[in-house]
Protein backbone atom coordinates (compact mmCIF):
# COMPACT_ATOMS: atom_id res chain seq x y z
CA UNK A 1 0.00 0.00 0.00
CA UNK A 2 1.57 3.31 -0.71
CA UNK A 3 2.76 5.54 1.59
CA UNK A 4 0.64 8.64 1.40
CA UNK A 5 1.68 9.95 5.11
CA UNK A 6 4.44 12.23 3.37
CA UNK A 7 2.72 13.14 0.07
CA UNK A 8 -0.79 13.86 1.28
CA UNK A 9 0.90 16.47 3.22
CA UNK A 10 1.96 18.80 0.44
CA UNK A 11 -1.21 18.76 -1.34
CA UNK A 12 -3.18 22.15 -0.64
CA UNK A 13 -6.30 20.86 -2.46
CA UNK A 14 -7.42 21.97 -0.75
CA UNK A 15 -9.03 23.19 10.83
CA UNK A 16 -6.91 23.02 13.26
CA UNK A 17 -4.27 26.01 12.90
CA UNK A 18 -4.65 29.60 14.57
CA UNK A 19 -7.49 31.44 12.65
CA UNK A 20 -9.17 28.39 11.76
CA UNK A 21 -12.49 27.08 12.77
CA UNK A 22 -13.18 23.27 13.61
CA UNK A 23 -13.06 20.80 11.19
CA UNK A 24 -17.06 19.50 9.94
CA UNK A 25 -17.83 16.17 8.41
CA UNK A 26 -19.77 16.84 4.74
CA UNK A 27 -23.57 16.68 5.81
CA UNK A 28 -26.43 17.38 3.93
CA UNK A 29 -25.63 21.16 4.58
CA UNK A 30 -22.40 21.04 2.92
CA UNK A 31 -21.06 24.55 1.32
CA UNK A 32 -22.30 24.57 -2.31
CA UNK A 33 -22.52 27.45 -5.38
CA UNK A 34 -25.10 27.95 -7.20
CA UNK A 35 -26.14 24.72 -6.31
CA UNK A 36 -23.14 22.60 -6.74
CA UNK A 37 -21.74 21.25 -3.63
CA UNK A 38 -18.75 18.22 -3.17
CA UNK A 39 -19.13 14.87 -4.41
CA UNK A 40 -21.92 13.39 -2.27
CA UNK A 41 -21.10 9.78 -3.05
CA UNK A 42 -17.09 10.65 -2.24
CA UNK A 43 -16.18 8.59 0.92
CA UNK A 44 -13.13 12.09 1.49
CA UNK A 45 -14.14 15.03 2.72
CA UNK A 46 -13.32 17.98 4.57
CA UNK A 47 -14.89 21.38 5.63
CA UNK A 48 -12.67 24.47 7.42
CA UNK A 49 -13.54 27.69 7.85
CA UNK A 50 -11.54 30.95 8.93
CA UNK A 51 -12.41 34.37 9.33
CA UNK A 52 -10.14 37.20 7.42
CA UNK A 53 -9.91 40.91 8.74
CA UNK A 54 -9.94 42.44 5.25
CA UNK A 55 -12.45 43.44 2.43
CA UNK A 56 -14.42 41.13 0.88
CA UNK A 57 -12.97 42.60 -2.66
CA UNK A 58 -9.18 42.34 -1.13
CA UNK A 59 -10.05 38.50 -0.11
CA UNK A 60 -12.17 37.46 -3.11
CA UNK A 61 -9.33 39.28 -5.60
CA UNK A 62 -6.51 37.21 -3.78
CA UNK A 63 -8.19 33.74 -4.30
CA UNK A 64 -9.28 33.96 -7.68
CA UNK A 65 -6.38 35.82 -9.50
CA UNK A 66 -4.91 32.23 -9.36
CA UNK A 67 -1.75 33.26 -11.41
CA UNK A 68 -0.33 34.98 -7.83
CA UNK A 69 -1.13 32.13 -5.54
CA UNK A 70 2.66 30.82 -5.75
CA UNK A 71 3.65 34.41 -4.71
CA UNK A 72 1.32 34.03 -1.08
CA UNK A 73 0.25 30.60 -1.06
CA UNK A 74 4.12 28.63 0.31
CA UNK A 75 3.01 25.29 -1.43
CA UNK A 76 1.83 26.23 -4.69
CA UNK A 77 5.36 26.15 -7.06
CA UNK A 78 3.59 26.98 -9.98
CA UNK A 79 0.57 28.30 -11.80
CA UNK A 80 -0.89 28.90 -15.28
CA UNK A 81 -3.94 29.86 -16.44
CA UNK A 82 -5.16 27.79 -19.83
CA UNK A 83 -7.30 30.40 -21.36
CA UNK A 84 -7.47 34.20 -20.96
CA UNK A 85 -9.82 36.99 -19.77
CA UNK A 86 -11.73 37.17 -16.73
CA UNK A 87 -12.47 33.87 -14.40
CA UNK A 88 -15.86 32.31 -15.95
CA UNK A 89 -17.21 28.86 -15.41
CA UNK A 90 -15.24 26.61 -17.92
CA UNK A 91 -12.39 28.59 -16.97
CA UNK A 92 -9.13 25.60 -16.05
CA UNK A 93 -5.94 26.93 -14.31
CA UNK A 94 -2.85 24.03 -13.84
CA UNK A 95 -0.68 24.46 -10.61
CA UNK A 96 2.08 22.03 -9.04
CA UNK A 97 3.05 21.83 -5.57
CA UNK A 98 5.59 19.08 -4.33
CA UNK A 99 5.29 15.84 -2.38
CA UNK A 100 8.19 14.61 -0.29
CA UNK A 101 9.78 11.29 -0.61
CA UNK A 102 7.87 8.43 1.15
CA UNK A 103 9.30 4.61 1.80
CA UNK A 104 7.23 3.62 -1.31
CA UNK A 105 7.64 6.53 -3.91
CA UNK A 106 10.13 9.03 -5.00
CA UNK A 107 9.75 13.04 -4.59
CA UNK A 108 7.47 13.78 -7.11
CA UNK A 109 5.43 16.81 -8.05
CA UNK A 110 1.80 16.85 -8.33
CA UNK A 111 0.28 18.30 -11.53
CA UNK A 112 -3.21 19.85 -10.63
CA UNK A 113 -5.56 20.99 -13.53
CA UNK A 114 -8.70 22.36 -12.09
CA UNK A 115 -11.99 23.63 -14.21
CA UNK A 116 -14.26 26.69 -12.57
CA UNK A 117 -17.90 24.70 -12.70
CA UNK A 118 -19.85 27.30 -10.81
CA UNK A 119 -18.96 30.98 -9.78
CA UNK A 120 -20.82 33.96 -8.38
CA UNK A 121 -18.51 37.00 -7.88
CA UNK A 122 -17.43 37.72 -4.30
CA UNK A 123 -19.81 34.81 -3.07
CA UNK A 124 -18.59 31.79 -4.05
CA UNK A 125 -16.27 29.30 -6.50
CA UNK A 126 -16.57 25.59 -7.13
CA UNK A 127 -14.21 24.17 -9.32
CA UNK A 128 -12.62 20.48 -9.59
CA UNK A 129 -9.67 18.57 -11.14
CA UNK A 130 -7.33 15.21 -10.77
CA UNK A 131 -3.78 15.53 -9.15
CA UNK A 132 -1.41 13.57 -10.91
CA UNK A 133 2.32 13.03 -9.80
CA UNK A 134 4.80 9.54 -10.28
CA UNK A 135 3.56 7.32 -7.83
CA UNK A 136 0.72 9.40 -6.44
CA UNK A 137 -3.20 10.01 -7.87
CA UNK A 138 -5.96 11.86 -6.78
CA UNK A 139 -8.58 11.29 -9.61
CA UNK A 140 -10.84 13.92 -8.52
CA UNK A 141 -10.57 16.72 -6.31
CA UNK A 142 -14.30 18.98 -5.62
CA UNK A 143 -13.48 22.17 -4.20
CA UNK A 144 -16.25 24.93 -3.01
CA UNK A 145 -15.65 28.17 -1.71
CA UNK A 146 -18.00 30.36 -0.11
CA UNK A 147 -17.22 34.11 1.03
CA UNK A 148 -19.46 35.43 3.63
CA UNK A 149 -19.44 39.24 4.83
CA UNK A 150 -19.45 39.74 8.60
CA UNK A 151 -18.25 42.79 10.58
CA UNK A 152 -14.93 43.50 10.25
CA UNK A 153 -14.27 41.09 7.48
CA UNK A 154 -14.84 37.85 5.67
CA UNK A 155 -15.95 34.45 6.62
CA UNK A 156 -14.06 32.29 4.44
CA UNK A 157 -15.83 28.62 4.24
CA UNK A 158 -14.13 25.63 2.14
CA UNK A 159 -15.18 22.14 1.79
CA UNK A 160 -13.51 19.23 -0.23
CA UNK A 161 -13.96 15.77 -1.27
CA UNK A 162 -11.10 13.37 -3.26
CA UNK A 163 -11.93 10.19 -4.82
CA UNK A 164 -9.54 7.91 -6.45
CA UNK A 165 -8.77 4.25 -5.52
CA UNK A 166 -5.49 5.12 -4.43
CA UNK A 167 -6.55 7.36 -1.54
CA UNK A 168 -9.45 5.59 -0.48
CA UNK A 169 -6.80 2.02 0.10
CA UNK A 170 -5.90 4.77 3.40
CA UNK A 171 -8.76 6.80 4.00
CA UNK A 172 -7.68 7.69 7.44
CA UNK A 173 -4.34 8.72 6.36
CA UNK A 174 -6.19 10.86 3.29
CA UNK A 175 -8.48 13.12 5.37
CA UNK A 176 -5.99 13.75 8.13
CA UNK A 177 -3.48 15.41 5.07
CA UNK A 178 -6.68 16.94 3.16
CA UNK A 179 -7.67 18.36 6.36
CA UNK A 180 -4.44 19.59 6.88
CA UNK A 181 -4.03 21.08 3.29
CA UNK A 182 -6.99 23.45 3.59
CA UNK A 183 -5.93 24.59 6.98
CA UNK A 184 -2.36 25.64 5.18
CA UNK A 185 -4.36 27.42 2.14
CA UNK A 186 -6.91 29.27 4.61
CA UNK A 187 -4.13 30.32 6.85
CA UNK A 188 -1.87 31.54 4.07
CA UNK A 189 -4.69 33.06 2.40
CA UNK A 190 -5.73 35.41 6.17
CA UNK A 191 -1.85 35.96 6.24
CA UNK A 192 -1.53 37.78 2.87
CA UNK A 193 -5.47 39.12 2.90
CA UNK A 194 -4.47 40.87 6.26
CA UNK A 195 -1.04 41.77 5.39
CA UNK A 196 -2.40 44.24 2.25
CA UNK A 197 -4.78 45.91 4.61
CA UNK A 198 -1.87 46.97 6.50
CA UNK A 199 0.06 48.70 3.56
Amino acid sequence: MLNLRAALLAVPLAAGLLGAAPAQAATTNSLTCQGKGIDPTARLHHRAETFVKAPLSTVWRLHTRVESWPDWQKSVTSMKRLDPGQWHPGSRFRWTTPAPATPSTPATTLVITSTVHQLEPGQCVRWSGPAIGQGLRIDRGTHVWNFVPVPGGVLVRTEESWTGQQIEADPATARKYLAQGLDLWLADLKTAAEARCQH
